[in-house]
Parts: structure tokens; sequence; C-alpha cells
């Protein structure tokens, strides 16, 4: 896993204490898309290979009693530094 892959486990550990979360970098599946090479310009490693798209599945016992729409805020807002460097993320929240 890369620095924002890595990034966005740590956070997410120290924030939620989650008993389930996984990381999934789902960037190499999208690297022909219209976006990756202007993203790559922006934000690549040396390879021009960036970490861009991200699937997160997290299960906490503090996410439990918030609605849908806090629960995807409060990870949001735990990842505010990451998300201007991603270009797709996906949440799961179990």
């Amino acid at each position: 896993m890369g620095i924002i892959g890595s990034a966005i486990k740590e956070k997410l550990t120290k924030t939620f204490n989650p008993s389930q979360l996984e990381v999934i970098d789902q960037s190499h599946l999208h690297a022909g898309h219209a976006g990756a090479a202007a993203h790559a310009a922006e934000f690549g490693d040396k390879d021009g290979s960036p970490e861009s798209h991200f699937h997160v599945i997290i299960s906490a016992e503090i996410l439990g009693p918030m609605t849908r729409l806090a629960r995807h805020r409060a990870v949001m807002d735990c990842l505010s530094e990451e998300m201007p460097k991603i270009h797709a993320f996906s949440l799961e929240v179990q």
C-alpha cells in the first residue's frame, strides 16, 4: 500500500477504532480512463502511477448509531487532507 492508502488506514483506525477496516487501492483498474493522465501529472509518483481510486469498507461501534449520511460525513471529515489527492472514493459502512 502506498502513502495515501497508508494515511487513510492510519487515520480511520485512530479515529474510529474499527472492528473491520479494508482500504482497497483500485487505481490500477482505472489507469486508462480520461482523467488518469491529468491526475498522474498532478499527484503521480516518479512512475506516473498515483494512488487515485480507493474503496473503503469500515465497521466501527462509534458509527453504528449514526445515520448513513452522518457516517459518511464523519469518514470524509476524517480524511479531509487526503481527499484532494484522490480522484475517486467509494465507502461501505457496515
